[in-house]
């Protein structure tokens, strides 16, 4: 398997952790089990959309932005995967910010682990 088919899984199994990361702990914040898979792959693609955007505006008009980027594109993709899908449900502004935190952490923390244990090749330089 390619490395680059690896990082793409690591992203997902990521954001799949730390959606369930917020699904558990937040009562509002909800994800239709058949819908789990789609709210995953459609949160990713929002997020490496708008990634890029949102660091190009985060470095060009507000300088102070950039090392909250992460947090800023998990906003977004939470926000814009709860437009365009049925299967998820955040719950309020309350949760929506909560969510935001719980999931960019979720994805941190496996982003970390995930190398160790199970993406071996991806800790080793790009070659």
């Amino acid at each position: 398997m390619s490395r680059r088919i690896k990082s793409a899984l690591a992203l997902l199994a990521g954001n799949a952790i730390g959606l369930l990361l917020a699904m558990l702990l937040l009562s509002g914040f909800s994800i239709r089990p058949l819908s789990f898979i789609v709210v995953v792959i459609v949160f990713t693609l929002v997020q490496v959309i708008a990634e890029p955007l949102i660091l190009k505006i985060g470095e060009k008009d507000v300088p102070a932005l950039k090392g909250g980027i992460a947090l800023v594109v998990t906003f977004v993709g939470l926000l814009v995967t709860d437009w365009i899908t049925a299967g998820l449900t955040i719950g309020g502004i309350s949760n929506l910010l909560a969510a935001t935190l719980l999931v960019w952490l979720g994805a941190l923390i496996a982003s970390v682990v995930l190398p160790i244990f199970v993406f071996k090749e991806l800790r080793e330089p790009k070659k």
